[in-house]
């Protein structure tokens, strides 16, 4: 078996990424972090997760992230399965971060899109269904 352990984000600002991500996740902690240089340049790195996922930021980023709407090569987005979609939604709102784009409508999941401070489009989905055959449906 393999499973997703951590995504390495390369972000300009540390504590407004936190904002973000601390809303989204208000049960993660920070895990550790440090200072440490990366092909020459100085940064510092945090692991914001649980004892079993995280979440790497490191501050050493510079310029804009890819432009979500073009067709550049990169990361296009990520996703997180939620078991309370409204509660993840009024949360970032109440910190200050609207939904991006709304999913599609789809009767066994809902799901929606949300931009990061860093400009990396973040997916929040929940499922309303066990079924494999259902949660995998696709219209």
């Amino acid at each position: 078996m393999i499973t997703l352990e951590h995504i390495n984000l390369v972000v300009s600002d540390i504590e407004q990424t936190l904002t973000f991500y601390q809303a989204a996740f208000p049960h993660w902690t920070v895990r550790g972090g440090g200072k440490s240089e990366w092909y020459g340049k100085p940064r510092n790195w945090i692991h914001f997760g649980d004892d079993y996922q995280y979440l790497a930021f490191n501050d050493d980023g510079v310029g804009e992230n890819r432009n979500l709407a073009g067709h550049q090569v990169g990361l296009a987005h990520f996703a997180f399965v939620t078991t309370d979609l409204q509660g993840v939604i009024d949360r970032l709102a109440h910190a200050g971060f609207p939904i991006d784009k709304e999913g599609a409508e789809d009767e066994y999941r809902s799901n929606v899109y949300f931009i990061d401070p860093n400009g990396y489009e973040v997916e929040f989905v929940q499922y309303h269904s066990d079924l494999p055959e259902q949660r995998n449906h696709y219209n």
